[in-house]
């Protein structure tokens, strides 16, 4: 039942996001008509007006908006306004290519972050936990485009032994199953890594500093005086709560599966929904870029959706309200 009040309560906040999104759109200095007139310096002002016209921009803000809101409800976000192609069509292409990216780099940042978080929180105040500490921050302030150039001109400029752009080779198609997947995975080993590197440093430093917080709460001190082990203290009781900040965290991560990321794709060339969100807003694109965020927008409402639920099920006494 609550879950059913908490998407209800969604739409109205999705229509509330998605109308200030379109208003700061296309009150932005230049339109989709100005973009195609400075490529084309023959076109007359008569065909810019009917260009206009054509693409409903010589309506009211509201009237636009009520003529998109009415078929994108039906999932209808129109055609782009580039090449005339449909922006589902457009947004499907991209979406699982940046799904893999974002999925397998999320899942070796838990994967590899939260027990680091663990290690450097019981050994909190060693030097083995000072150099962990070092070398995550050092992480975390890296520029993420100079790690990826350095990492390309090292794995593949120098060795030799990763493709730095693409996907998939020129002869992918000819490959077997096999060597096509290898290709694949070999394309993907710099963007997932250098995607990973950098989210890594965050979220072992959450854990860390939540674990810290939770082993000096009284209940923890109740329990090592029982007699409890230390491994059943840690992982028994402290764990379960430090993990709350971890579960917004994540929950809030999944607009970024399908948000891409504009460094990562432009650098690597891959064709993923950061790019095709970046090259939009340059050619004032606008069916595209209304139908990424409205992908966005459900997104982050479902990730914060999520992340409720995830702290009931880490934590009963919220389950319990």
């Amino acid at each position: 039942m609550i879950f059913l009040k908490r998407l209800a309560a969604a739409v109205p906040l999705l229509a509330g996001i998605l109308f200030m999104s379109f208003a700061v759109i296309r009150l932005a200095p230049g339109t989709a008509v100005d973009t195609q007139g400075a490529m084309n310096p023959r076109m007359t002002a008569q065909a810019r007006e009917k260009l206009a016209e054509l693409y409903g921009l010589d309506k009211p803000l509201l009237a636009q908006f009520a003529a998109w809101g009415s078929r994108a409800v039906r999932l209808d976000f129109g055609r782009s306004f580039v090449d005339g192609e449909e922006v589902t069509k457009k947004i499907g292409e991209a979406i699982p290519v940046t799904l893999l990216i974002n999925g397998l780099s999320l899942l070796l940042i838990l994967l590899f972050g939260i027990p680091l978080g663990v290690w450097s929180a019981v050994r909190e105040g060693s030097a083995a936990e000072k150099a962990a500490t070092f070398c995550v921050f050092l992480g975390f302030s890296v520029p993420t485009f100079w790690l990826s150039l350095l990492l390309m001109s090292w794995f593949g400029v120098t060795l030799r032994i990763l493709p730095v752009a693409g996907l998939h080779a020129l002869d992918h198609e000819t490959m077997s199953a096999a060597g096509r997947l290898w290709d694949t995975a070999r394309h993907l080993a710099l963007p997932v890594a250098v995607s990973a590197l950098t989210g890594l440093a965050g979220i072992s430093r959450l854990m860390h500093g939540s674990l810290v917080e939770t082993l000096r709460q009284n209940y923890i001190r109740t329990a090592r005086a029982k007699g409890l082990s230390e491994r059943s203290v840690l992982y028994g009781h402290a764990l379960r709560n430090a993990l709350l900040p971890v579960a917004t965290v994540v929950g809030l991560s999944i607009p970024g599966l399908l948000g891409g990321s504009v460094i990562f794709e432009s650098i690597f060339s891959i064709p993923g929904m950061g790019r095709l969100f970046f090259s939009s807003v340059f050619a004032r694109d606008y069916p595209v870029i209304m139908g990424v965020l409205v992908l966005g927008a459900a997104l982050t409402l479902l990730g914060n959706l999520l992340a409720d639920l995830s702290y009931a099920a880490i934590d009963p006494r919220i389950r319990a309200r």
